[in-house]
């Protein structure tokens, strides 16, 4: 179906570190992801127009969450196609298909933005991914080669330069937390303003101003799952934070810490506000 014809789209300038690392605790972490923002990335999607019958590009499919929702979507008489560059995790993706009984999907290692496809979609869905790729823009453009006329642009990235907005007095451990995460994802070389980007992303490659929603998790309930969530972040955070010397082990101590927010979250009475994210989803014209 697709032939990887160029080994590195851009020679000059290199993607981001994957920030979470390629671990088995990652691939968990991505699922755990899903439960959080996955209702947000079916709202998306919903409002898109995506529907029964379609044939979707997902991009950056990771443990496939994202494209297991989106085959429900589509249904038996549309069609799935997920890329990810980690071939290892599409093992998972492909085994949880299996389970979930959907044979509309497939899954192919390697960077979609150097695929041609032998057809084109009605649909191209992503999240968080563009925050990586070394120009958005351009990678953006690329991806939108393989969408039809008057196909469907979805995606969905994360929005860090926002972030500093919640740090208060009162919660000295979220401030910290906040500022270890965009000092790392700094480090990294990601893009902290992928999500309010999508706007000039899609209008640059042709397409019309988009519809976007801004949207963040946000809990204080004692038994929010986003303490837990949190705590997943950090463990696959650790080792770049260690290799960025940002901070050790002992001062993230993982094991504690989502009680140690809930607790925070208390006695404060602020809620907790996992990383804000901006959905974008535009038609191609005709």
């Amino acid at each position: 179906m697709a032939k990887d014809y160029t080994e590195h789209l851009h020679a000059s300038k290199r993607d981001a570190t994957y920030t979470l690392g390629r671990t088995s605790h990652e691939t968990n972490r991505l699922i755990e992801q899903s439960r959080i923002y996955g209702e947000s990335t079916r709202r998306l999607c919903k409002r898109a127009g995506i529907s029964k019958g379609m044939r979707v590009l997902e991009i950056g499919s990771g443990a496939g969450d994202v494209a297991l929702m989106l085959a429900e979507l589509v249904g038996p008489t549309g069609q799935i196609v997920g890329v990810d560059i980690n071939a290892e995790i599409l093992d998972t993706a492909r085994q949880r298909a299996i389970e979930a009984g959907l044979q509309n999907l497939e899954f192919i290692a390697g960077d979609a933005r150097t695929f041609a496809f032998s057809h084109k979609f009605d649909a191209i869905v992503g999240r968080f991914v563009l925050m990586y790729m070394a120009d958005p823009g351009t990678a953006f453009t690329t991806l939108m080669t393989h969408l039809k006329p008057g196909g469907i642009a979805a995606f969905q990235e994360p929005e860090y330069t926002l972030y500093p907005a919640f740090l208060h007095p009162d919660t000295p451990l979220m401030n910290q937390l906040i500022t270890w995460i965009l000092d790392v994802f700094k480090h990294s070389g990601a893009h902290l303003d992928a999500g309010i980007g999508l706007y000039q992303a899609f209008v640059d490659a042709g397409l019309p101003p988009p519809t976007m929603h801004l949207e963040s998790p946000i809990g204080a309930a004692k038994t929010w799952a986003g303490y837990r969530y949190m705590a997943t972040i950090f463990q696959s955070l650790l080792p770049l934070l260690e290799k960025y010397e940002l901070a050790t082990a002992a001062q993230v101590d993982v094991d504690t810490l989502a009680t140690r927010i809930r607790q925070e979250i208390i006695t404060s009475k602020r809620p907790f506000f996992l990383p804000l994210h901006v959905t974008a989803y535009a038609t191609l014209p005709t």
